[in-house]
């Protein structure tokens, strides 16, 4: 099982791609527990959750280098592609959480 968290701006505009995610690991047989949060909840999750891989929005990409710094020890930590999230493409963003692990 792998947790895999996404962060925006209010934790809503995120919730179409995990959904999308959700259904890509679904098709590929890989158990996951995917959730989106706003930028304020992070910390909470991150210290109350085994987290293996924090994909950051487009719209707070500036979070980045923070939170590698913060959580880059135990947990892969990772932008969000904007075209793929422009589009709410879940198969290459699950795609690409995975290669973060495997790499």
């Amino acid at each position: 099982m792998i947790t895999i968290m996404l962060v925006c701006n209010a934790g809503m505009s995120t919730s179409l791609l995990v959904t999308k995610m959700e259904k890509a690991a679904e098709n590929k047989g890989i158990e996951a527990t995917i959730f989106a949060v706003p930028v304020s909840e992070v910390e909470g999750e991150m210290s109350s959750k085994k987290i293996d891989v924090l994909l950051i929005g487009p719209q707070v990409r500036f979070m980045l280098d923070e939170y590698q710094e913060k959580y880059g020890d135990t947990t892969k930590v990772s932008d969000i592609n904007m075209a793929d999230y422009g589009i709410m493409n879940g198969e290459k963003v699950f795609a690409s959480a995975m290669q973060l692990l495997e790499g």
